[in-house]
């Protein structure tokens, strides 16, 4: 990698950790509800994504709300979205970045048969799934990968593996030694890397997409780590998560571990990483001025596309 390549993927980590640390400030504003908080998984994102070029598909979980910020999504759009708001939705195929998924693992076929349709059609384009270790345990991630693989399809299936799916330890769900394992059985490449190291996520994600565009077929990838924030904002982890494993964790975070790095490597000063943080902070600022600024939606809306007639005791007097 190039040195401006090196300093890009911090600035997007930057940019993610700024967005998920001013998002859970907004929640506790009462200015969005419940947030899926993603701090510390940083890395996973941005350097799986950075494998991918612009004409390739990202279709994110919740964890990943924020994802299309990798591709000059305007933050307030992924604000919007959490506040509910109309303005939140984005047309997929303007930004490669398909919805949010919520349903765990719903989204993994729909990442095989776009992938699937674009090898008939003879395009290039990979698509790029991200959802956690408790998706893995879904029918749908088992649906999807096997079609993806059966169809050769040009999909890389990243998993985020933080050892807890929300309350449930990784343990409880499969006997498999890793989830990396699993591709085994669908005939596919299983990956295992360092989910903390982002230049670790991105050799993997790089050569798993170079594959897929080869005409490999599938990858499935396992980024390994310990969640280091709660669930979310509406979860209480303490009654089930090991504190001093969080406290380790959180002392060798994935964005301050890069930036040693790179420090290290003399790419980085003072000057800018005040610069590279400034400009994050500057645009989350601004988003959420403009989130705010935006008028209510038409209730109307609600019924729109759901009701040719709605009934009569939907509607207010």
């Amino acid at each position: 990698m190039s040195e401006s390549e090196l300093l890009e993927l911090y600035r997007r980590m930057v940019l993610l950790r700024t967005y998920d640390e001013r998002s859970v400030v907004y929640h506790r504003q009462g200015r969005i509800g419940t947030y899926a908080i993603f701090w510390n998984h940083e890395a996973i994102q941005a350097g799986a994504t950075f494998a991918l070029d612009d004409d390739d598909w990202i279709f994110p979980s919740y964890r990943e709300s924020a994802i299309g910020l990798v591709r000059g999504m305007p933050a307030e759009t992924i604000l919007h979205w959490w506040r509910g708001h109309p303005s939140g939705w984005w047309n997929p195929a303007e930004w490669n970045v398909a919805s949010i998924c919520v349903p765990i693992a719903t989204h993994v076929p729909h990442a095989a048969g776009l992938a699937w349709g674009k090898k008939l059609r003879g395009e290039s384009g990979v698509a790029m799934a991200f959802f956690g270790d408790g998706a893995t345990s879904e029918g749908a991630f088992h649906e999807g990968v096997n079609l993806a693989a059966v169809m050769n399809a040009p999909a890389v299936f990243v998993c985020n593996n933080n050892q807890w799916a929300i309350s449930t330890p990784i343990e409880a769900q499969t006997r498999a030694e890793t989830l990396a394992d699993k591709a085994a059985g669908y005939g596919i490449p299983g990956v295992r890397v360092d989910g903390l190291d982002v230049l670790a996520v991105y050799e993997a994600a790089r050569e798993a997409v170079e594959r897929a565009r080869a005409g490999g077929g599938p990858t499935l990838i396992e980024a390994v780590h310990y969640r280091a924030a709660p669930h979310a904002t509406a979860d209480d982890p303490s009654a089930y998560i090991d504190l001093a494993r969080v406290d380790e964790e959180r002392a060798h975070e994935c964005v301050g571990r890069y930036e040693s790095f790179l420090r290290d490597a003399g790419l980085l000063t003072d000057e800018l990483v005040a610069s590279v943080r400034k400009d994050a902070e500057d645009l989350m600022r601004a988003a959420i001025a403009a989130v705010e600024a935006e008028a209510p939606p038409d209730p109307e809306l609600l019924f729109t596309h759901a009701y040719v007639d709605p009934p009569p005791n939907m509607r207010n007097g």
